[in-house]
């Protein structure tokens, strides 16, 4: 159909239904509640791809039992940095959910959060090794205060029943124990922030079955997003001062098609994942943690394994995994052309480079792709020894698609992680990556704010509202035990931890 075009200038266009969108447009309906924003989402529903729960960990990714964001150095220490970082990033956003919880914009908390113990488990000397290390150095920090270490085998059997029945015991074995790990349904929370914005009298639409299909810059130094009606076929124009791309693997075409110099040589690698999921009902009440080994080598983040209790839609489930997989669709709703269309001239040596540079990621890919089902079952009876075949099913998680960029020394460097590239003037922002992204999505969306809204930022109006938000905005939480505890205290309770 012929293109029409909206004549009112957006403040905001808002691109992708999930964690992202949901949590920018609720700050910037209590930041700005006059300010004019739309929200495009392609599926008939919000959280139809990566927020979605059934295709992600719904951990509360808080360092607590993720081996990989604690790396041994060469030298034998560990290195906290990266957990300490995303420790405090996930206290930002249980500080935010907790107010909005306060004001009734999440209705339900019991809907999207409940309190898990994070485990790691390892066997073998040199693991008991590293995660007695670990534990020591964590456990110095106010944020792991409380964390547990054993290698009792009557502990280890008390903390994860499942794990160690049928086990043989003549290996060293060691766990650590946070018991105030969380569970997140981050599918909830983001349709508890969308009905929110759908609800509001503030000035913010959300439109589903609706498709990005062209970005641009006017001369006026805006946005023209040409939007395709995907019930209709009709096509509109519309003019944004500001947009944002949280589109999850589909964020990188339309930052192509954005043409700005900042978004050049930006890759994507897509990746898949599976999960075996438990259909005994029995089976799923006797495990009630989140039980995180180490990953293989060449493994992505998003790969390791874990055995995992959940709560979903109100009922108690149980997956294991994640296994990777390969696909070249960037979205699991997606097109089989999204990867070779991805690649242009900018992008292309890093992407090469990248690729080269990876190759035990690409072995492992190729592994876990020609896993047969006795294969999956083997790495499921490594964490659960008494696993029989007919309780567990196959269900696809969600599609992720990981940064390459450029490298001046590298050529391209694959990324797992998430990444914001903004234009020079801050009119637009994109989020590339995967993990911990839901988790940490608060203090992502803060940076997004930082980046692109400084003058507003930097007012008294929003820097009140912000604190009203998030108590500890402007405070290291790493840094000042009596705060972290102060927070932690309110959050905890508030959200009924």
């Amino acid at each position: 159909m012929k293109k029409g075009t909206e004549g009112n200038i957006l403040d905001v266009l808002l691109i992708g239904g999930g964690i992202m969108s949901a949590t920018l447009g609720t700050l910037l309906s209590r930041l700005a509640p006059e300010w004019k924003i739309k929200v495009f989402e392609r599926m008939d529903r919000v959280t139809a791809e990566s927020s979605e729960a059934w295709n992600n960990a719904g951990t509360g990714h808080s360092a607590f039992c993720e081996l990989n964001y604690t790396p041994e150095m060469p030298d034998g220490r560990i290195n906290i940095d990266k957990a300490v970082k995303i420790a405090t990033q996930f206290e930002v956003s249980k500080q935010f959910w907790a107010s909005m919880v306060e004001a009734e914009i999440i209705k339900n908390m019991a809907e999207f959060i409940h309190r898990t113990p994070h485990m790691s488990f390892v066997w073998g000397d040199e693991d008991v090794s590293f995660l007695n290390k670990r534990y020591t150095a964590m456990q110095q920090h106010p944020l792991f205060k409380g964390m547990q270490f054993t290698t009792s085998t009557e502990e280890l059997s008390d903390w994860m029943p499942l794990v160690m029945q049928g086990r043989h015991l003549n290996q060293p074995m060691a766990a650590t124990r946070m018991d105030i790990g969380t569970d997140v349904n981050f599918g909830a929370l983001t349709r508890n922030l969308f009905t929110f914005l759908e609800d509001t009298d503030n000035e913010v639409t959300v439109h589903l079955q609706h498709e990005v299909e062209d970005i641009s810059r006017t001369k006026d130094g805006h946005w023209r997003v040409e939007v395709k009606n995907l019930e209709t076929d009709d096509e509109t124009v519309y003019t944004a001062k500001f947009v944002f791309i949280g589109a999850g693997g589909g964020s990188l075409p339309l930052l192509e098609k954005s043409d700005i110099p900042e978004g050049k040589g930006y890759g994507g690698f897509p990746i898949s994942g599976q999960w075996l999921v438990c259909n005994n009902a029995a089976i799923i009440q006797q495990h009630a943690a989140k039980v995180y080994g180490k990953a293989k080598v060449g493994a992505p983040p998003m790969s390791v394994p874990h055995l995992d209790a959940r709560m979903i839609d109100g009922q108690q489930a149980l997956f294991f995994g994640p296994f990777a997989g390969f696909s070249t669709k960037f979205l699991k709703n997606g097109s089989y052309m999204d990867l070779p269309l991805s690649v242009k001239w900018s992008n292309l040596i890093p992407l090469i480079s990248a690729g080269l540079n990876n190759i035990p990621l690409t072995k492992y890919l190729i592994e876990q792709v020609t896993l047969s089902e006795e294969d999956r079952m083997q790495a499921l009876r490594e964490y659960f020894p008494d696993a029989k075949n007919e309780d567990w099913a196959l269900k696809y998680a969600g599609q992720r698609v990981q940064v390459i960029k450029k490298d001046a020394k590298e050529g391209g460097v694959l990324e797992f992680g998430t990444e914001v590239v903004c234009s020079q003037d801050g009119t637009l922002a994109t989020l590339l990556g995967a993990s911990p992204g839901a988790s940490t999505s608060v203090s992502i969306m803060l940076d997004v704010l930082q980046k692109c809204f400084p003058q507003q930022m930097a007012t008294v109006n929003w820097q009140q509202k912000i604190k009203q938000m998030i108590p500890s905005y402007g405070r290291s939480l790493a840094e000042n035990a009596d705060s972290l505890q102060q927070v932690r205290t309110r959050t905890h309770s508030v959200l009924g931890l």
